[in-house]
């Protein structure tokens, strides 16, 4: 009875902690839009995401000046993500669209998802529709932050534990609904990095 209720809190922290990202999550890109140069940061650093590796890289050309570990993803992996709620982390190359420091989850750094890629392939699928592929191209050359109310879902991005448990986390559970999760130490350390319009690659 003891171990069954245990799996009951556990269930509970991880369900909690998984609204990080979650469709209604509106209020983590409540940001001003970009400016219209979203290029890659002034020294040229960049991030990588190794879903294969459980890391996140600071890059500096081809060169890791440093690697964080134990990473978590959405519940359902990493890999294309085809629409809102299927708890998928989406590969592919993303920028940095917006940064909440004073989110419930320490800081979150927004993608810039869905991208022209997803909204070229979606469209092609008949998963949306011309007006929504034109939404989402629009902002994203005119360097904002493409609608994050599509089928194709939103609010994906790379944010720290905040408040919740970090055992559930250390545990390598794969608890997000589609974002990149580190531990609140970690994400402390990646944040004077990170810039808007910062090339962010996930794989």
């Amino acid at each position: 009875m003891r171990k069954f209720g245990e799996r009951i809190v556990v269930l509970g922290i991880v369900a909690w902690l998984s609204s990080a990202c979650a469709p209604n999550s509106i209020q983590e890109s409540a940001q001003p839009p970009l400016a219209a140069d979203r290029t890659a940061a002034p020294d040229g650093s960049w991030l990588l995401v190794d879903t294969k590796a459980d890391t996140l890289s600071i890059m500096q050309g081809n060169r890791p000046v440093e690697v964080f570990r134990k990473i978590a993803l959405g519940s359902s992996g990493a890999g294309v993500k085809f629409r809102r709620g299927d708890n998928k982390t989406p590969t592919g190359v993303f920028r940095v669209g917006w940064v909440n420091d004073n989110s419930r989850f320490k800081t979150f750094i927004g993608l810039d998802y869905p991208n022209p890629d997803y909204a070229e392939q979606a469209l092609r699928e008949h998963r949306i529709d011309r007006t929504t592929y034109e939404r989402i191209k629009t902002a994203w050359v005119n360097g904002r932050t493409p609608p994050q109310d599509t089928p194709l879902g939103g609010q994906i991005g790379i944010h720290g534990v905040g408040a919740g448990n970090p055992q559930v986390h250390s545990a390598g559970i794969n608890w997000t609904s589609g974002c990149v999760a580190l531990d609140n130490r970690q994400i402390e350390a990646l944040r004077p990095w990170v810039k808007k319009g910062m090339r962010v690659e996930i794989r």
